[in-house]
Order: C-alpha cells, then sequence, then structure tokens
C-alpha cells in the first residue's frame, strides 16, 4: 500500500464520521428520528431541484425569444 492512499482513506473516514455526528446533531436537536430527518432531506432537495428547474425553463433565452416572437404576431 502506498503513502498516498492512506491519507486519503483517513480523510474520507473523518468526514463520513463527521457526517454522521452532524446528522445525529441536527435530528436530536430538532427531536426528529435520523430516517426521518434524511427522508425530510431528499423531499426537501427534490422540490428545490423542480424549482430551479422551472426557473430555469422560464429563463432560457431562447423560449424568451420564442414568447416576445408569439406577443407580436398577437398584437
Amino acid at each position: 500500500m502506498s503513502s498516498q492512499s492512506r491519507p486519503n482513506t483517513r480523510s474520507a473516514a473523518a468526514i463520513a464520521w463527521l457526517v454522521n455526528l452532524m446528522t445525529r446533531a441536527l435530528a436530536s436537536s430538532l427531536n426528529m428520528p435520523e430516517p426521518l430527518l434524511h427522508s425530510t432531506g431528499v423531499f426537501v432537495y427534490a422540490q428545490v431541484q423542480a424549482v430551479e428547474h422551472r426557473a430555469l425553463k422560464t429563463l432560457c433565452p431562447v423560449r424568451a425569444l420564442r414568447r416576445l416572437q408569439a406577443m407580436f404576431r398577437q398584437s
């Protein structure tokens, strides 16, 4: 085993331990079980992604140009 691979595995293990600790601390402070906290986080992430996707669709320059052209055609 090379000496370069050991710090990476140690740091990855340390990060995983820290994430687990923070998840437990947050679940404890919110008085929620950890699986419910995780599920809620996944749900919120999915909702934010959906909102961002819709917002980017409306800000797309090609779509905006088409809408503008359609508005001028109607009037």
